[in-house]
């Protein structure tokens, strides 16, 4: 690797560290969005790793308290040093970021912008014991690499990068953590608050595999989590599984993950009377098959979020051979934490997915302050029965997958004390168990066609999930509801 790097940084200019003619115009364009996704600086710590010539050293000097920039090509960090010096806040360091020792707990803000690319998996785990250890409790690490395939256009004749998934950078930062001295239950650890592409490569270059992680250090239980730190680690390891999201396509159908596939889509999202341009926000999107749908059919733009890396990868990678429609675009991001401006949305969709969410209130509420005045939200979600009225089996169910369930007439009242209006709540379920059994039967009749990708206990595994919820849902445990409701176009203020 330097060997290559000495290669490409004979000149230390932009062109070499992008490795692309287009370097000018894309730092142009990047930089300002690069800094918009960064959490505040202002004031704190700052320690940058794999700095370059400097192009956002000197941008990350005029807020924070205190930069520190390393890099281990003496060139890059030379010409860093000669465009930066003017900042008495910022010091300058070649090194090798797999090899430094610095005080624990002495950043709060590690920044990257490609590095991770050129280092091998268990340098990355390196690196990530170590950014853990650097960073404050509460701490943020903001990192940016190519996935999947390169992006420069420049011409290597060796190219030693790795480009890996998002997902597997997902699971060496989420494995890494540390005790907390004297509370055997607690550590600490990385939490992901977001990964999302880079919009200046979508619009510039049709890539959506420019991607941003955004990460928090906080204190984790695992027994919060049925033995994994993180609700998002929990997911990805047990019911979405990417074995476990293939089964459940093979069932739904392509693209889809929840109830009905395409036809309740259809059903459902002619509800909402799209228009091109409109922007959708979908909440929980799964493998993208509805977001793709809305996209074609009514050429509306969609962000589809979802707390599970699998999905999202999936989906990603289904977006890429798209040719980059940046009509649709996909992020990892836990939506109880992420943050969009005021009104930024014509419609919030969402599909079996909030059921998931402890505090549903809090979440309508931030749904309706990100959708515009008469702007309108359709959900659809898995409800129950009366409460007094469940068995022992839909309890331990219900606490085993870790939802949260509310009657459709429940469901309904939190999203009108939300603020929305024209609150339609209706109780599906009829609809589901006639969906249910008809996917069972469809099923059933391509058995030898499933059985070429999977097993006999994956067919099985399928079969018998179908059976459970028609039987919760005959014996009125498990409902099935479908909610529309609207933004009023005028919000008096308190």
């Amino acid at each position: 690797m330097t060997d290559y790097w000495v290669d490409h940084s004979q000149k230390a200019t932009l062109e070499e560290m992008m490795l692309d003619s287009q370097a000018e115009t894309l730092s142009k364009v990047e930089t300002p969005e690069i800094l918009s996704m960064l959490p505040k600086v202002t004031g704190k710590r700052v320690l940058e790793l794999g700095a370059g010539i400097g192009r956002f050293t000197g941008l990350l000097a005029e807020k924070a308290s205190h930069v520190t920039a390393v890099d281990f090509m003496e060139s890059f960090i030379r010409k860093n040093r000669e465009t930066n010096r003017h900042h008495k806040n910022a010091d300058f360091i070649q090194a090798d970021v797999t090899k430094m020792d610095l005080p624990e707990e002495s950043y709060d803000i590690i920044f990257s912008n490609w590095l991770m690319m050129y280092l091998t998996d268990e340098e990355v785990m390196k690196l990530a014991e170590q950014s853990l250890k650097w960073l404050k409790e509460g701490g943020l690490m903001f990192f940016r690499e190519s996935c999947f395939h390169k992006s420069g256009d420049k011409a290597r004749t060796v190219n030693p990068s790795v480009y890996r998934s998002p997902s597997l950078y997902n699971a060496l930062f989420q494995s890494v953590s540390k005790p907390i001295k004297g509370d055997e239950e607690t550590s600490v650890g990385f939490d992901i608050i977001f990964t999302k592409s880079v919009q200046t490569y979508i619009k510039l270059k049709k890539n959506q595999n420019q991607l941003c992680w955004l990460l928090e250090k906080k204190r984790m239980q695992s027994a919060a989590h049925h033995g994994y730190n993180t609700f998002q680690s929990f997911l990805d390891n047990q019911q979405y599984s990417k074995q476990g999201i293939l089964r459940y396509e093979k069932i739904f159908g392509h693209g889809y993950v929840s109830t009905g596939g395409a036809e309740t889509t259809k059903e459902f999202v002619a509800m909402l009377k799209l228009q091109p341009g409109q922007k959708v926000l979908d909440v929980g999107c799964g493998i993208g098959g509805g977001d793709f749908y809305m996209a074609k059919t009514y050429g509306t733009e969609v962000l589809g979020v979802d707390l599970s890396c699998n999905m999202i990868e999936i989906a990603m990678e289904r977006a890429s051979s798209q040719k980059g429609n940046p009509q649709v675009q996909f992020e990892i991001s836990d939506i109880t934490k992420r943050d969009f401006e005021k009104e930024s949305f014509d419609v919030v969709y969402s599909r079996d997915t909030i059921l998931h969410i402890p505090d549903k209130a809090a979440l309508f509420a931030t749904f309706l302050k990100w959708t515009k005045p008469g702007g309108k939200l359709l959900i659809s979600d898995y409800c129950c029965g009366p409460p007094e009225n469940h068995s022992e089996n839909f309890k331990k169910y219900v606490a085993q997958r870790g939802y949260v369930l509310y009657t459709p007439e429940e469901y309904g009242k939190l999203i009108s004390n939300a603020g929305f209006t024209n609150v339609k709540a209706e109780d599906r379920t009829n609809q589901f168990v006639d969906v249910l059994q008809r996917e069972k039967k469809r099923f059933e009749a391509e058995k030898e066609e499933f059985l070429k990708d999977f097993s006999e206990e994956d067919y099985q595994y399928i079969l018998d999930g179908w059976d459970s919820k028609l039987k919760r849902c005959g014996a009125g445990d498990q409902r099935w509801g479908l909610f529309y409701a609207e933004k009023p176009l005028y919000i008096g203020e308190d």
